[in-house]
């Protein structure tokens, strides 16, 4: 995968389908291992690709999960949720949650952020996250909250969140995960 100098306009930004989640599993294995390894090590990364990040059916099947692909390439994704699960992939059963936010008095749920380590710093995650808030408005939200992995925090403070109380997320083998929850 290479990142050489590829315009933001060559970046494209669509709803992620059912077929997509291979290269999606692939890209978060990636980010994680490549980003998330700068600040939590190997047995959080392995513990935290075991039992938290990975594929969100459920925000796939809603429609409110995106990525970002240049030609073939899925260099990025994240979503929105409606839901009331605040993180975690189908595997982390212990957080899921499919009931549903009522936007006059929730926040919608920004997830499951990841963009590629060859790709970063290329604006795919302000993208990203422009299109989910953008939706997540449309849908009748006023406030969107979240909670980010460490390497996250800076890129979503930078997107206008703020921190509001670390988390410590207990994965199922006993390891802990360090995170914030963050609003805007």
């Amino acid at each position: 995968m290479s990142s050489a100098k590829i315009p933001v306009e060559g970046i494209q930004i669509r709803r992620a389908l059912a077929e997509d989640a291979p290269d999606i599993c692939s890209l978060i294995d990636a980010s994680i291992r490549g980003i998330g390894g700068r600040y939590y090590d190997a047995q959080e990364i392995e513990s935290s690709l075991t039992h938290l990040f990975g594929v969100d059916s459920t925000m796939i099947a809603d429609g409110t999960y995106f990525i970002a692909t240049v030609g073939p390439l899925v260099v990025g994704a994240g979503g929105w949720s409606n839901r009331m699960t605040p993180f975690g992939g189908d595997q982390a059963t212990d957080v899921r949650n499919t009931g549903l936010r009522d936007p006059q008095k929730d926040s919608a749920v920004i997830r499951a952020m990841y963009v590629h380590p060859e790709w970063a710093r290329m604006k795919i995650g302000q993208m990203i996250i422009t299109t989910c808030e953008y939706a997540a408005r449309k849908a009748g939200f006023t406030s969107h909250e979240l909670v980010a992995t460490l390497s996250g925090i800076e890129f979503y403070t930078k997107q206008g969140y703020t921190r509001q109380e670390k988390v410590d997320i207990l994965l199922s083998d006993g390891i802990i995960i360090e995170a914030c929850r963050m609003t805007k």
